[in-house]
C-alpha cells in the first residue's frame, strides 16, 4: 500500500524546523516543484561527514530516507560531480542542507 505524499514544501519546511529546533543550521540550496519535487538532503555535523540522502522506494511500498552517497574527503570533487549529475536528472528537484547532530533520528522523525 501507498503512503500519502505531503508536498514538498511542506517537508522542507519541517526540517528545516526541527534543525532550527535541534540546534543546527537548515537552509535551501535549491527550490524545486512546490508540491510533487523529489527532496534531496545534504547533513553534515560542523561542516564534516557529509551525506546524500534521498527517498528510496522498497517492495512493501514505503519510501523511506536512506543515504545514497557519502563525501569522500579526499575526493571532494567526485561527490560534488554526483551532485550535479543527480539534480541535473530532475530539475523540479529540492536540494537542502541540515547541520546538525544526529541527522539520521531528525529525517526518521520528520518525515516518518
Amino acid at each position: 500500500m501507498s503512503e500519502a505524499r505531503l508536498p514538498s514544501h511542506l517537508m522542507v519546511s519541517g526540517l528545516i524546523r526541527a534543525t532550527q529546533t535541534a540546534g543546527g543550521f537548515g537552509t535551501v540550496i535549491s527550490k524545486g516543484d512546490r508540491d510533487s519535487g523529489i527532496v534531496l538532503i545534504l547533513t553534515m555535523e560542523r561542516g564534516e561527514n557529509i551525506r546524500l540522502w534521498e527517498r528510496m522506494p522498497r517492495l512493501d511500498g514505503t519510501r523511506p530516507f536512506l543515504v545514497s552517497k557519502t563525501q569522500n574527503v579526499d575526493k571532494k570533487q567526485e561527490f560534488e560531480e554526483y551532485l550535479r549529475k543527480r539534480i541535473a536528472q530532475d530539475p523540479d528537484s529540492w536540494l537542502i542542507e541540515l547541520d546538525v547532530p544526529n541527522a539520521e533520528r531528525l529525517i526518521a522523525e520528520s518525515t516518518g
